[in-house]
């Protein structure tokens, strides 16, 4: 399934296709292409070049996928537990000096969309998830000194929306929906 979003401008096909799905297919994703979007990752603008990302993640096969499930709430392990891989997104939030990077969490976001911007590209589906346990999350996976996890993603290739339990069947179904664009940009 797509869900290709009706835009009043002409926009890249590929942000047009991108949207949060929560249905994936069985099929794995190839390691080499789990790389192929880190490696996008890894090209995002980001202040100083600090480039304040670090990913951790783990394919559905592993051992270590349970501890990507066991950490998210309990409405959102219901269908991310099928995911190809789950990956945590950490910001680090000073420059090396101590001094607080402001604009760490920008440069993630701008991360994470290139990442899932070239997972569109590749035919996956992915959705960037805020519902996690904080601290179970950092007792789970020991995360470095200095990071704070952000956001989980599940990425996978696209699958029967007819296996999913409601309330998220309807939700795959509904139409993608985005504010007026003059609520969202102001021209002065």
């Amino acid at each position: 399934m797509e869900k290709i979003a009706e835009t009043k401008y002409p926009v890249q096909e590929v942000i047009r296709r991108r949207w949060s799905a929560r249905s994936f297919d069985s099929a794995a994703i190839p390691a080499a292409v789990a790389e192929q979007l880190i490696e996008a990752a890894s090209w995002a603008s980001s202040s100083m070049n600090e480039q304040p990302w670090l990913y951790i993640y783990a394919h559905r096969e592993s051992d270590n996928f349970k501890k990507f499930v066991e950490a998210l709430l309990p409405g959102n392990q219901v269908w991310a537990q099928h995911a190809a891989v789950l990956m945590i997104s950490l910001v680090k939030t000073n420059f090396d000096n101590g001094n607080v990077n402001r604009h760490a969490m920008h440069d993630v976001g701008a991360a994470n969309q290139n990442l899932m911007l070239e997972a569109t590209s590749a035919g996956i589906v992915g959705h960037i998830l805020g519902g996690f346990d904080m601290a179970k999350t950092k007792e789970l996976f020991e995360i470095p000194q200095g990071y704070e996890p952000v956001v989980f993603i599940a990425l996978g290739y696209p699958g029967d929306i007819s296996t999913l339990p409601e309330p998220f069947q309807s939700r795959e179904t509904a139409p993608r929906k985005r504010k007026p664009l003059n609520e969202v940009g102001i021209k002065l």
